[in-house]
């Protein structure tokens, strides 16, 4: 009975795991811009015939998308932005990439997370100590590797995972965290019927310019203030 409800813990994430490193070498050509640039009069004209139809199924693939950390989650928000537009795509854009990060939390919680955390707690020394330190700063932990432009997403979906992170405080911090940059990439798929009408490639790094970047950099500092205070804080009672 004990063996059953392993591989049942496991499965999922085993699951997600393997369609990962399948889609990795086999979805790849078929998540790309030149595909969204081909068929986008074919988009539009659905999307305008079924719109209700049109956000479902992209909210359904996109989820997918996050949820197997399949190639592809950058074309899937410039076409949130060029189909619905730069406000209301980036709302669709960041319900849906939480709703599948949540996915992929819970899967990798259940499988792997809830052991690990379980050995962190049980040990002392140096571990102990790190565990203690990320147990006391979540938040701004959670937020700041939402931020930062250069942590892959899927990666910011397992660690908080594998550190027994709870589910409301992980749930919150990507959907508020992601904004900024959905917000980027949303707004440049909304522009990309100019770039398809001048046959050129949308700047996909627009999110390291300088009037982009700094802002973000400067929310990621603001995310590490209460870490900075309670390290500053320490020090004085120490002395003291």
């Amino acid at each position: 009975m004990r063996n059953k409800n392993s591989i049942a813990r496991y499965l999922p994430f085993a699951v997600i795991l393997t369609v990962a490193v399948i889609g990795a070498f086999t979805l790849r050509d078929y998540f790309s811009f030149e595909v969204l640039r081909d068929n986008r009069e074919a988009l539009i004209a659905f999307r305008d015939s079924n719109f209700v139809l049109t956000l479902l199924v992209f909210v359904a693939a996109y989820v997918l998308i996050v949820t197997f950390s399949l190639p592809g989650a950058l074309v899937a928000t410039l076409t949130g932005g060029f189909l619905f537009g730069a406000f209301f795509g980036a709302a669709v854009n960041v319900i849906a990439a939480t709703s599948g990060a949540i996915l992929i939390f819970l899967a990798a919680k259940s499988g792997l997370g809830d052991k690990l955390k379980a050995r962190m707690d049980a040990s002392d020394g140096k571990i102990a100590r790190f565990k203690k330190g990320l147990d006391e700063n979540q938040w701004s932990m959670l937020f700041f590797i939402r931020l930062v432009p250069a942590v892959p997403f899927f990666v910011a979906n397992l660690i908080p995972a594998f550190l027994g992170v709870p589910l409301r405080r992980f749930a919150i911090s990507t959907f508020f965290g992601i904004i900024p940059g959905s917000l980027v990439y949303t707004s440049v798929g909304a522009g990309l019927g100019e770039v398809f009408a001048r046959d050129e490639t949308p700047d996909l790094g627009i999110i390291f310019e300088p009037h982009i970047l700094l802002p973000i950099l400067g929310l990621c500092a603001l995310s590490l203030l209460p870490v900075a205070i309670k390290a500053v804080t320490g020090k004085k009672e120490l002395m003291e």
